[in-house]
This record gives structure tokens, sequence and C-alpha cells, in this order.
């Protein structure tokens, strides 16, 4: 109140006239600015905070910039829940972050003063499939806090949506019908309701129980099938890797488009052909050691051909602990000079565009020096699948293998099942 009356007293008359015999002295005025810069900022516009967030680079580009407008956008009033959501949908991972913690401390705010979420177009988001999957995740979050009836009456019909994370809920709930009938001694209730569940099951760990479940029950399950991995290869080796020089150096393998499947070559201890390896593991294990021989600094070759019955998007799903690069219909994708750093399904997310009819795979794996038993391994699993994780399969793809004698499946009834989900699930 001071302030504002310093205010009205050194504004101009507001007509011509004599000087205001009130106006204070500089001094006086010097305090009122003093006052007045206490006063609260006015917000800013959350359109204008999102661009420094959205422009959030790796390794701390624009840090600075982007921790400012996080700190601002966060103060939105609740009514900005839906413009920011959407911008998730043009947000890389680290940006997606931040505008997550913005969402979920203005909604934190808006429950404590028990502000009403704008629950319609919040609605409208979740529904649209064309919204990013982790936004759309987090809008039925959003939901199951304003109407958690409704968010769990909803859950259901995600089974085949999308967005993986709003799928796996879903999913859990399947599980945990089949495990009802399951406890009821219901054995072909239970079978089928687990093969109910797996059909849309795309996260591994569900995956896996569920396979485990329904083998414990005594029904079969082809696992390299529902993932998508690529089963049958023909394989070429050993070149030499010794002092890990083979990843550059371009052995015959990588230097034609068309690759001679009926040539013999010069490798590191003789004459090479290509062989025929199949692998029956659950989750498309190929393994060089026993056709290529268990050696060190050594590369090995494997291609195979997919026949797609479409053209268009797809993606290739590596997992390799050891160096490897790819090739896809004669074009290199990527590749990765390291080894023993660990292996797991969907390690590397490749996309290409399938052509219809046969596509052609190469693939280069290296294995180093390193002798401890750890290191063993020279081995690479492959699957192609869409943007989902949901299996493309080849027109012509043969039948999976029998796991090799005495390997034991991966999938176990004493996996541990995902519980099923409260009405309003936590993030993930």
């Amino acid at each position: 109140l001071e302030a504002t009356s310093c205010l009205f007293a050194i504004l101009p008359p507001s007509r011509p006239g004599p000087p205001n015999p009130r106006r204070p002295p500089p001094a006086l005025l010097a305090s009122c600015l003093g006052l007045l810069s206490l006063l609260p900022a006015p917000a800013q516009d959350p359109a204008a905070l999102l661009p420094p967030i959205l422009q959030l680079g790796p390794e701390g580009a624009h840090n600075p910039e982007a921790a400012a407008a996080l700190a601002a956008l966060s103060k939105a009033p609740a009514s900005e829940i839906p413009r920011i959501l959407a911008a998730i949908n043009q947000a890389n991972e680290i940006s997606a972050n931040y505008l997550r913690s913005a969402i979920d401390t203005i909604t934190q705010r808006a429950l404590s003063s028990q502000t009403p979420l704008p629950s319609d177009p919040i609605r409208a988001f979740l529904r649209d499939p064309q919204n990013h999957p982790r936004a759309r995740r987090l809008a039925y979050e959003l939901l199951a806090k304003i109407a958690p009836a409704e968010a769990a009456a909803l859950l259901p019909s995600f089974a085949d949506d999308p967005s993986t994370e709003l799928r796996y809920d879903a999913v859990a709930l399947l599980i945990q019908s089949a495990h009802q009938r399951r406890d009821a001694q219901d054995k072909e209730g239970a079978i089928a309701a687990y093969q109910r569940a797996l059909a849309p099951a795309r996260n591994q760990t569900q995956i896996d129980a569920i396979a485990g479940e329904l083998r414990a029950l005594g029904a079969e399950v082809d696992l390299p099938r529902h993932f998508g991995f690529l089963t049958h290869w023909k394989v070429l080796g050993p070149f030499d890797n010794s002092e890990l020089k083979g990843f550059a150096q371009p052995f015959p393998p990588e230097t034609s488009l068309d690759l001679d499947l009926d040539s013999e070559y010069d490798g590191k201890n003789g004459k090479i052909r290509w062989q025929d390896l199949a692998t029956g593991d659950d989750h498309g294990k190929v393994d060089l050691n026993p056709v290529l021989g268990e050696l060190k600094e050594v590369t090995g070759y494997a291609t195979t051909v997919f026949n797609s019955p479409v053209e268009g998007p797809a993606e290739l799903r590596l997992g390799c602990k050891n160096g490897w690069k790819v090739w896809f219909n004669g074009q290199f994708l990527f590749g990765r000079d390291e080894y023993h750093r660990g292996a797991r399904i969907d390690q590397y997310r490749l996309p290409v565009t399938l052509r219809k009819g046969p596509n052609t795979l190469l693939l280069k794996v290296c294995q180093n020096a390193d002798v401890k038993d750890w290191t063993r391994e020279w081995e690479f699993q492959i699957r192609v699948c869409d943007a989902s994780g949901t299996a493309l399969l080849a027109t012509d793809r043969p039948p999976t293998p029998k796991p090799s004698p005495g390997a034991k499946p991966r999938s176990k009834s004493s996996a541990k099942t995902p519980p099923a989900p409260a009405p309003a699930p936590a993030s993930k």
C-alpha cells in the first residue's frame, strides 16, 4: 500500500497545471521504486517458456535457459496442463522429463488448493492415439487423479493401444484374470486366459512371466515368433581382429553388395565358407561360438533375408555385447566398437524402410582378446518389429527350431509376474 500511494504521488497531473506540490523528494522516489521491485513479477506466458525446454540438448546444452523456463513454467495455472502435454509430442527424452516435472508441480499445487484440473481436454488428449505414448500415459495418470473409477474402467481398452505404457497396465489386468483361473484349478481356462494376455504383451518381463505360466501348465510357447526374432542365418568366420583392428577393416562380405554364399575365403586360420546356423533361444540369441569356434581376437559375419509382405517403416532391434556393425539392403546403418558391456533385448533400435519382398541383413560381430569367463560370449540377437514392438513376420518365416539339447528355457513359471495395477497406477 505504501508503494502504491507513493506511485500515485509521483504520477504527473492528468491535466496541464502547475507542478504538483506533493511530488516527493528524490530520496522518497528511490524508496518507492525499491518497494515496487519487491512486488510479485507478472506471470510469464507459458507458450514463450516452452521453446527453451524443447531446445534442451544433450550434455547440458541450453541447461541454464531450460532451468529458468522450467521454474517459471511450474508456476503456470492448471489450465495450461493440456498445452504442456501437447509439447511432449515434440520433445526429446530430456525435454520430456522437464515438461513432466512442470506438470507434476502444477498438478500437486492444484490438488492441494482444490483447484479443478482441466478434465475434458485431458480426456481428449488421452483418447487421441496420434499423441506421444509417454504423454498419453501421463494424461491417463492425471485422469486417474480426477476420476479414478473412470480411469479404471478405461484400462482394459488399452490392451491393443499403440502406447506400450498404457498397454502394460491393460495386460497386467489380463494376467490377473489368468491367475484367478489358475488358482481355481481351471487348467484349460487358465491356458486360454494366459494366451489372451500374451497376444498384446510387448513388455519383456510380462512376456517371460506369461510364457513361464503357460509352460508350467503344459502349453507350448513360441517366444522367438512372438518377439519377431530372426532365427535362421548364414555365418562366416573367423577373420582377424588382432589389436581390435578387424572392426574397421572391410573383409570380403562388406565389400560387395551381392553376397556370394558359395564362395570360399581366406580366414584367420585358413579357408572358410558360409555355414548354416539356426537358433531356438527364447530371446533369439545367435551364438557364433559353436559354429565358428570359441576364439578370441576374431571377426565373424552373419546374414539373412527377410521377405516382407509390404513396404513400409520398421525397426531392427539389436542386442549385442561385442563390437558390431549392421548393413540393411547394402546400406550401412550403425556400429559400436565396444566389448562386453552387457546386452539386452532392444538394446539398439535402428529405423529402416522395408521393401516388399526380400530385404538383406548383414551383421559384423567382433570378439576381443579378453579371456575372462564373462567375455566368452560371441553372439547377438536381432528382431524386426514396428515402433510399438509388435513383431513383423516374414512371408516365408520358417518354424522356430527347438532349443539346443540341455538349454534351459529363459521363461520359467517361477518368474515374477507383474501385478495388476491399482485404479490410479503409478508412473513407471
